[in-house]
């Protein structure tokens, strides 16, 4: 409940429908009773049809196959590659549209760091070098 207060109604206000598979984190008695509380409507995907649920499929694999080759090069724990998975997910341009998932919610194209000057992890280990140095490329 907390993540879907946070991520979801906090950011882009109550939903209609949730739609979710049928773990049991979902079924539960106390997220029934919120969603209801709130008027949201609580659906589940079908156990004997799970490709119903097949745009979600798709997004999954997209992020396992992104996690697993953040860990090849990098290594470390998956969980702290999901947010660097998910932003170039969202940033990527896709579909017929070609526009990215964050320019379809916010109806902007993202800024990124680069882009607002803010110092790359290697300009801040240059920051020994002289403004003067820099200035004339050497």
């Amino acid at each position: 409940m907390k993540f879907i207060w946070r991520n979801i109604i906090c950011r882009f206000g109550l939903p209609r429908e949730i739609i979710s598979g049928n773990g049991r984190q979902f079924k539960g008695k106390r997220l029934q009773e919120w969603c209801k509380g709130l008027h949201v409507r609580l659906r589940f995907t079908s156990v004997a049809h799970p490709q119903s649920n097949g745009q979600v499929e798709v997004t999954n694999r997209i992020m396992v196959q992104g996690i697993k080759r953040r860990l090849e090069r990098v290594g470390g724990n998956w969980t702290e590659e999901l947010t660097s998975v998910l932003w170039a997910y969202r940033m990527t341009p896709r579909g017929s549209r070609g526009e990215s998932l964050f320019t379809l919610v916010y109806g902007t194209e993202a800024i990124i760091p680069t882009e607002l000057g803010i110092p790359s992890h290697r300009d801040a280990c240059n920051s020994s070098t002289s403004p003067t140095r820099m200035d004339l490329h050497v």
